[in-house]
């Protein structure tokens, strides 16, 4: 849909716009009006517009001004002039705007009609993007890719956004790679994005962004896995090289899935194979696939319940979680055929469920929590001291968890909150998801946090907006859609009720 601004100092000729023109059928979206050039120009600060339609005598700032005044804002804006009068002097002026036509009053609607369907076939000719500052247009694109590679978008719902911005998605096939620069500065971890992306937009069907752990992950398509997968590791060797003089970055993949419906097993694959490199510091990348094939034999030959192990760590059990250890470590001891190179496996694999865990729930990186964990496994001894290096970690865990008092229901919802703000969040999902009714979780998030749900994600998105406004270019409106915030008045009065200023005004300071 693109966003169209009515202004005309008659109300009347407003309404009959409004009703006259079947603003779907085209791909539009009336998305304000004004009586005044003075009032739209305001408006149009705030609010994206693809298509103006104005007319030219008007109090406080005629239509000509107007247009002049709207493409500072937006270059590339479309404006379709309406007057009572035909004037020559206003038709060349508003010829040498740039306009798309000039409709005399009282409107020809089926001139009106042929005039938005042709606007809108140039609109969808631009560059995918041009309309957006290139802030916004990969701010836009991290939004969709993670939530499509976590199973949060539906394929049509991608396939929009995608062509929107430009994405290539189009092979069967395809891969996630994770890569972690070493460095965590922002302007390091910038640099390092902006090689990756400008890597990712020279392959085919290749894509760069950023997660919500500041991860660059890119997920590439593959026609024929057998030949091309082994070309995009020469190109992802290629980019580690490049990258070598801006951060060191540890380099994992995926396995090959189905493009559509199953990337998301990928970018979960990847994103667990760079713990591995807490065991292995010194390896240079980590193929899930090989790390999987290492397990597998031993995994599927004795299946660990890690549900219940995931359980006893959230329910803070640490007598039943000491127990399962043991008895699980005796009778992997125990089974015909375990390897030491199995028990190692299932010993570090333990550890890395249990790092997932306590990050989902607290979303927050804890690595020194795991590092000795990771170290004790490499180096033990004997199935005893396997055992023990993962009854160690999971103390520790519990210990995490005890140290913030609140519920683990609670945690999540807030992990949930930081990790989603931008998108539609409610009790009522969330209880859904956690099996628990939405108006106990609203009395306990309360209770645990002092502020009610609502309240709780105004103020979160709020300080977010705070921040986009003193550290990016992005304009007002676009940050209030990056946060959350599809009415851009909404957005204005929530900010002043949290700031007790506007935003354009904070951002000024």
């Amino acid at each position: 849909m693109y966003n169209v601004f009515l202004v005309d100092d008659e109300p009347f000729i407003l309404e009959g716009l409004y009703d006259t023109v079947d603003w779907p059928a085209f791909g539009l979206e009336v998305a304000g009006s004004a009586e005044n050039g003075e009032e739209a120009l305001a408006l149009m600060r705030v609010t994206p517009v693809d298509l103006l339609i104005t007319d030219i005598s008007m109090p406080y700032m005629n239509g000509l001004e107007l247009i002049r005044r709207a493409r500072e804002l937006r270059p590339e804006l479309k404006v379709v002039i309406l007057s009572g009068f035909n004037e020559f002097d206003y038709l060349k002026e508003g010829m040498r705007l740039g306009i798309e036509n000039y409709l005399l009053k009282p409107i020809n609607v089926k001139e009106l009609n042929d005039t938005l369907r042709t606007t809108v076939e140039k609109l969808d000719n631009l560059k995918p993007g041009a309309l957006m500052s290139e802030d916004s247009v990969q701010m836009m694109t991290d939004n969709t890719m993670f939530r499509w590679v976590n199973g949060r978008m539906s394929e049509a719902e991608f396939a929009e956004r995608a062509a929107m911005l430009g994405i290539r998605m189009n092979e069967p096939y395809g891969l996630a790679a994770v890569l972690r620069p070493a460095a965590s500065d922002p302007e390091t971890s910038e640099r390092a994005f902006r090689t990756a992306a400008e890597a990712a937009a020279e392959g085919e069907d290749e894509v760069a962004f950023r997660d919500m752990n500041d991860d660059i992950v890119i997920v590439a398509g593959l026609r024929d896995p057998e030949e091309d997968k082994p070309r995009l590791l020469q190109r992802l060797a290629k980019l580690r090289k490049r990258l070598e003089p801006v951060a060191a970055v540890r380099l994992s993949l995926g396995s090959v899935y189905p493009l559509r419906g199953q990337i998301a097993e990928s970018y979960r694959e990847a994103k667990k194979a760079q713990e591995y490199f807490m065991m292995y510091p010194e390896w240079e990348w980590v193929d899930y696939g090989d790390t999987a094939a290492v397990k597998r034999e031993e995994l599927t030959a004795f299946p660990i319940d890690w549900e219940d192990y995931a359980r006893r760590l959230l329910a803070k059990d640490r007598e039943g979680l000491s127990g399962r250890i043991a008895g699980d470590f005796e009778e992997l001891r125990r089974r015909e055929g375990m390897t030491p190179a199995g028990l190692q496996a299932i010993a570090a694999e333990l550890i890395v469920r249990f790092k997932m865990e306590l990050q989902a729930v607290k979303h927050e990186e804890e690595p020194e929590l795991f590092s000795l964990g990771f170290e004790r496994v490499r180096t033990a001894p004997d199935y005893a001291g396997l055992a023990e290096a993962v009854r160690l970690t999971a103390e520790r865990c519990i210990d995490s968890l005890e140290r913030d008092a609140r519920s683990p229901i609670v945690l999540q919802v807030l992990a949930e909150i930081q990790e989603h703000y931008a998108e539609e969040l409610s009790l009522k999902a969330l209880g859904a998801r956690y099996h628990i009714h939405p108006v106990y979780l609203g009395q306990l998030f309360q209770k645990e946090t002092g502020e009610n749900f609502t309240e709780y994600i105004n103020r979160y998105r709020i300080d977010k907006a705070k921040e986009l406004l003193k550290s990016s270019r992005l304009k007002v409106h676009e940050i209030a859609r990056a946060i959350g915030y599809w009415e851009t008045g909404y957005f204005y009065k929530q900010f002043r009720k949290y700031v007790g200023i506007s935003p354009t005004e904070f951002k000024g300071l």
